[in-house]
């Protein structure tokens, strides 16, 4: 205890700045699907200063990197993104910067990047060097399981409303084509979102959403069917409509009455003048 009590301190400083790592949360493990376009969110928070000699030095991040299948991305590490690089691959676009982002997005994801990427930050001292060893697993596949969601969560929808069909997956599929099928026959809409709308009794029918990538497999059937408005609301809507009607007529008759009443008015005052 009496070694502790000796110690000056600057000594506790020194000791507590080497304690203070700097942090790095990287995304959650993601699923692209191969050809695809996938974001790996990242932030981090680098390490401000550090003690020199009894003297706190401010620390300045001047570098960062993404590497695969090395737990502390330096050296000869296969790297797909180097800031001090020119020749970076383009299909590894880092969105971050040198303060506190640090995602990176992959482009035409492809088979070898189904890894491991980890994210280094290095300062103008070694003491601001840090390496996330968690990193952003990255899974590819090439033929993702697909489902259908609608936008009212209803597979029975109103004659005359309007419809939102939207292909899923686990995996992302962004920046690739989707098609739809209705009943087997191919729709000419592609995208992730079908919109349907005003809805008519031929839009009945079993859809189905798929890759163009990965022709032949689809979502499973997704059952919509179009019916008409219950009986109660029609008589309600026919109750709206003779409603309006008799306002109006009772409006324009009370109107007609007043004016009349008033051009009646100034006729006999003008004749009570003369």
């Amino acid at each position: 205890m009496a070694a502790w009590v000796n110690l000056s301190p600057w000594v506790f400083l020194s000791l507590f700045a080497a304690a203070v790592a700097q942090t790095v949360i990287s995304s959650d493990p993601a699923c692209a699907v191969e050809g695809s376009t996938v974001t790996l969110p990242c932030t981090f928070t680098p390490r401000r200063s550090f003690i020199d000699n009894g003297r706190e030095v401010p620390l300045q991040i001047i570098r960062v990197r993404w590497c695969v299948n090395h737990l502390v991305c330096q050296g000869s590490t296969p790297l797909v993104y180097d800031s001090d690089s020119q020749t970076n691959d383009p299909r590894y676009q880092y969105l971050g910067d040198l303060t506190g982002n640090c995602t990176l997005q992959i482009r035409d994801v492809q088979r070898k990047d189904n890894t491991t990427f980890r994210f280094r930050l290095e300062g103008n001292n070694a003491a601001g060097h840090f390496t996330n060893q968690t990193g952003a697993n990255v899974t590819v596949v090439d033929r993702p399981d697909l489902r259908i969601i609608s936008s009212t969560g209803q597979r029975s929808v109103t004659l005359g409303h309007t419809v939102t069909l939207q292909c899923t997956s686990v995996c992302t599929f962004h920046q690739l084509t989707v098609t739809w099928f209705r009943d087997d026959h191919a729709l000419s809409e592609t995208g992730p979102a079908l919109r349907l709308g005003p809805l008519e009794a031929k839009d009945s029918g079993n859809y189905t959403c798929g890759l163009k990538t990965a022709a032949g497999q689809r979502s499973p059937p997704y059952s919509l069917h179009v019916e008409k408005g219950t009986d109660e609301a029609y008589w309600l809507l026919v109750v709206r409509v003779v409603f309006f009607a008799l306002c109006t007529v009772l409006t324009v008759t009370v109107t007609a009455v007043v004016i009349k009443r008033t051009r009646f008015s100034r006729k006999a005052a003008a004749e009570a003048d003369s």
